[in-house]
């Protein structure tokens, strides 16, 4: 069953004010779905709660919760589902995440050691997709790519206000995607930009290539407009700016003077053109570094899967980790939202460590 979207959420600090009555109630509606897939009511919840209320105030506390945006009604008069935002917040806030048993653990580092033993690595990874589809009853995917693979084509996708996705596809096709932190508040604009600026200057190159070169374009730029600029300085017509870890500011001063000379006219418009460049290239550096490591295990629940655009949905990702700590690719489950969250997380964790200490004894 898909999740719906459309009514927003409260605010992380209405969220956060929560009452423990509230957050019970949530917390056992919530529990119901993953468990048995159907709604549930407030009758049965009166059953099932550590305190003592009544079906009537039980209904009171889930008007709150639907109004916040938590959980929503799927039929009238029927019991109440967690809405897509609602088991989000659950994940984030709520959920408790158990350690993997030492039986999962020990049949997981048996079977991928003795896989990897008969088949080589291939042969471990095609061993742990079975064997996370066994585990969790979901679909267990593993994605890898050659180290540092030469490069056709990269864009950045955004996911939230401080994610994006790294989309990589190298010159044999194969594509790989890499969750990446991102500044706060960075706009999309800019990851456009930086795809488009990397897509004329990628094809044919690594990351590492990639990410040298346009370091040195920059500092070449850096020099330029250090060049220039220190040239309107020292004739009065300009002054440096800014405080120690901001960007770069010129005042431009005797404007007037300014059109009398021509070739001061000339260098402040190219001035304007090396900072618009500058900053480009480092946004465009900022990204490809980050797109070259990443840490822990994502959820994406519902309509928040980009990966796979599986509405609907959910995925539970972790990074695979060459022996320089860049991501070598992605292991995962996918499933309905009603996965057991908290049994396949540190599983799929504990599966990606693994993978990752075979590939390095290759």
């Amino acid at each position: 069953m898909a999740l719906p979207v459309d009514r927003p959420i409260a605010e992380p600090s209405a969220l956060a004010s929560l009452n423990a009555r509230s957050r019970e109630i949530f917390r056992r509606i919530v529990e119901s779905y993953l468990s048995t897939g159907e709604p549930v009511g407030s009758r049965n919840l009166s059953r099932l709660l550590p305190m003592s209320l009544s079906p009537a105030s039980i209904r009171n506390v889930m008007q709150d919760l639907e109004e916040m945006g938590l959980i929503y009604a799927p039929h009238a008069s029927s019991g109440r589902l967690p809405t897509q935002h609602g088991l989000r917040f659950f994940v984030d806030a709520l959920l408790e995440f158990g350690d993997l048993g030492r039986e999962d653990r020990a049949r997981i580092d048996n079977q991928l050691r003795a896989a990897a033993e008969g088949g080589g690595f291939e042969g471990a990874l095609a061993e742990t997709t079975s064997l996370l589809s066994d585990l969790t009853r979901g679909a267990g995917v593993v994605l890898t790519t050659k180290t540092d693979p030469r490069l056709r084509h990269v864009e950045f996708v955004r996911l939230e206000s401080d994610k994006a996705l790294a989309i990589l596809v190298d010159e044999e096709g194969t594509v790989e995607n890499r969750v990446i932190a991102t500044p706060n508040g960075l706009p999309v604009s800019a990851l456009q930009e930086a795809s488009n600026y990397l897509n004329t200057r990628v094809r044919g190159r690594t990351l590492s290539e990639a990410t040298a070169e346009i370091e040195a374009a920059r500092r070449r730029s850096r020099q330029e407009l250090d060049t220039i600029a220190a040239r309107l300085v020292d004739a009065g017509l300009a002054s440096w700016s800014g405080q120690p870890g901001m960007r770069d500011q010129l005042i431009v001063r005797g404007q007037a003077n300014l059109l009398d000379d021509v070739h001061a006219t000339d260098d402040l418009e190219r001035i304007r053109t090396l900072f618009a460049d500058l900053e480009t290239k480092t946004d465009v550096i900022d990204l490809l570094h980050r797109a070259e490591t990443g840490e822990g295990v994502k959820i994406f629940i519902g309509s928040e899967n980009k990966l796979f655009s599986l509405s609907g949905s959910s995925m539970i990702a972790a990074p695979l980790h060459a022996s320089d700590h860049r991501i070598a690719g992605v292991l995962g489950v996918i499933g309905p939202t009603r996965l057991n969250y908290g049994r396949i997380v540190p599983m799929v964790e504990y599966a990606a460590q693994v993978l990752g200490e075979l590939r390095r004894q290759r």
